[in-house]
This record gives C-alpha cells, structure tokens and sequence, in this order.
C-alpha cells in the first residue's frame, strides 16, 4: 500500500460556496474511507485556501478516480490540484494496529 496527499487549492469564497456541494462530496469521501482508502481530509488555513486528503491505496489512479467525481472538482470551487506520493516514515505502525 502506497500513500498520496491530494492537495486542493480552492477559491477564495470556497467556505460560503461549498454549501451546495458539500453533501455529496462527503458522502464521495465517507464511501473511500470505509473502502479503507482516504484515512484523512480536511480544509487548510484561515481562510481556508487548500484542502488536504490523504490516501492509503496501492494504486494512484484511486487518487485521480476520487478527484474526477468529487463535485467540488467538477463544479470549479477547486482553481487546482495536485497528488503527491508521501513517503510516511513515523505513524504508519498506527494506520497497521487500527486496521486489524
């Protein structure tokens, strides 16, 4: 298994804006955390500029799969994105003790 930080940048009334979406983009994210895929996300700053979702899959393509359907993608509250394979080097025991 492989971690990736998927890092959104966000338009700047992202906060006031995400209402219409939010639900849905929960829900995208709650199904991937149950398939034991997104272990963590979050809006970043105040104000929030950025979002931070991590992922524990073998595949990176799992990553671009969440990002294609995730509404506020699609529907431009996120300006960009990017994935960055992390190479997590403390606290990964953590993520092994929790899934067993």
């Amino acid at each position: 298994m492989n971690y990736y930080a998927l890092i959104y940048y966000v338009v700047e009334d992202y906060v006031a804006r995400r209402a219409a979406y939010r639900d849905e983009h929960l829900r995208l994210g709650r199904e991937a955390n149950r398939r034991g895929e997104l272990i963590l996300g979050g809006a970043l700053g105040d104000p929030v500029d950025k979002a931070l979702l991590v992922f524990r899959v073998l595949d990176i393509s799992v990553v671009e799969e969440f990002v294609r359907n995730d509404p506020y993608v699609k529907n431009g509250l996120v300006t960009r994105w990017e994935i960055q394979p992390w190479a997590v080097v403390i606290g990964n025991e953590l993520v092994e003790t929790l899934r067993n």
